[in-house]
């Protein structure tokens, strides 16, 4: 079960001024379970997004890269799951442009005005004549209140969904902020299988909505990690529709982009750790801090190794002090001139180790009783600089193979 993670609360979900969602039982992959989500936008929203660095990016990928440069602007998203269009060739950005184009035709604008989503099997022909089927039912299901439903329709192996919504005063005017997420395996940057919407009724101009949205990935997706692998199909995507009565955000040194720039970034980083919550199998929640680097990079590089060892999860797992794994993984992290013997690691408040080696004061009794929680810090403070950096992961289970092993059945 997920690791102090709880389904949303449909009443808490908070809609967005000029966005609807419409979700339908296309029957892609299972029957009888929400698999296709549209997201409508009013005229003159904005949208902005970061996604996959996997070369081997998916066709929707690709397609929704080429609309978002366009300058008509964008009107609606369109996501399935069940099937990732990845791994398709040419045929698969060709059903990706044919389920832009049917769902354009219903919303009378441009099939360049639409960005499509997929998540699912990867080199799998994509049904288009399912989701194409599915897009009427979409429409006649459109509410701004669909949140909740639009956080299930989205899920591959996740087993709860992901959704959170936050309101923050900016001059006097009340803006709303609310985001969904899946993912629950196949999770590593670059881009932390991840698709994240997050809306918001500000104003802001597009090269800062572009920075917001890469600012608020940064603090939150790219600091995540389950697995190691790096999915096809990652997106991030972030719209604002501009329906709140605060003027439009303009500069990125003013007071109203960083206070809107920090709630982003709350949402963000809640749906990511809820995604490593919600980690395939997983039944702890790890954070890893790394202080006192010469730089945020080689922070992030040691708290990777540390994150994405099998050897240092399934220890986590046994909830098996064996904490030599943590010194192993930091010491092939690739800082060649780091300086072992000035180190300290700790697990949560317990020093496990100093000057190269076991702390003196370090018993196995207290480093079991911190595995046995649901909730852990490793800390790791490295004594060569001020740079920091956090890293949220969890452990490997037996789960995770069964999930993964029967993952097309």
């Amino acid at each position: 079960m997920p690791v102090n993670l709880t389904p949303p609360v449909a009443a808490q979900l908070l809609p967005v001024a000029g966005v609807s969602l419409g979700v339908t039982e296309a029957n892609i992959k299972r029957e009888k379970r929400k698999d296709l989500l549209v997201m409508q936008l009013c005229a003159g929203a904005r949208v902005a997004g970061v996604f996959t660095k996997n070369r081997f990016c998916a066709a929707p990928v690709t397609v929704a890269r080429e609309h978002l440069a366009q300058p008509d602007g964008i009107r609606a998203l369109v996501v399935n799951t069940g099937n990732a269009n990845a791994g398709t060739g040419e045929q698969g950005l060709q059903d990706a442009r044919t389920t832009c184009a049917a769902l354009a035709g219903l919303l009378d604008c441009k099939a360049s005005q639409i960005l499509p989503f997929s998540t699912g099997v990867i080199m799998e022909p994509l049904p288009v004549g399912k989701i194409a089927a599915g897009l009427p039912g979409c429409i006649a299901n459109m509410r701004a209140g669909n949140w909740h439903d639009a956080a299930y329709a989205i899920m591959t192996t996740d087993i709860v969904a992901k959704a959170i919504s936050r309101q923050v005063t900016i001059n006097g005017v009340t803006i709303t902020i609310t985001g969904i997420a899946k993912g629950s395996g196949m999770i590593h940057p670059n881009m932390a299988t991840m698709l994240g919407y997050i809306a918001t009724d500000a104003a802001i101009a597009q090269p800062l909505l572009q920075r917001m949205v890469s600012e608020a990935a940064n603090c939150s997706f790219n600091c995540i990690t389950v697995d190691g692998d790096t999915s096809t199909n990652d997106a991030l995507m972030l719209i604002a529709t501009g329906q709140a009565t605060l003027p439009e955000i303009r500069e990125a040194g003013s007071a109203e982009f960083a206070t809107l720039q920090a709630a982003v970034s709350e949402v963000a980083i809640w749906l990511a750790q809820a995604i490593v919550r919600d980690g395939e199998g997983a039944t702890k929640f790890i954070t890893v801090r790394i202080e006192g680097g010469r730089d945020e990079a080689e922070c992030k590089q040691i708290g990777y190794a540390i994150a994405r060892s099998p050897l240092v999860k399934t220890a986590f797992f046994a909830s098996d002090p064996n904490l030599g794994r943590i010194l192993a993984a930091i010491g092939y992290a690739g800082i060649d001139d780091l300086d072992v013997a000035a180190l300290k690691l700790y697990l949560d408040d317990v020093l496990v180790a100093e000057n190269g080696g076991r702390a003196a004061s370090y018993c196995e009794e207290d480093g079991q009783r911190v595995m046995r929680q649901n909730d852990i810090t490793i800390r790791v403070a490295l004594g060569r600089g001020a740079a920091n950096a956090t890293v949220w992961t969890c452990d490997f289970s037996y789960d995770y193979v069964k999930i993964n092993a029967s993952y097309r059945s």
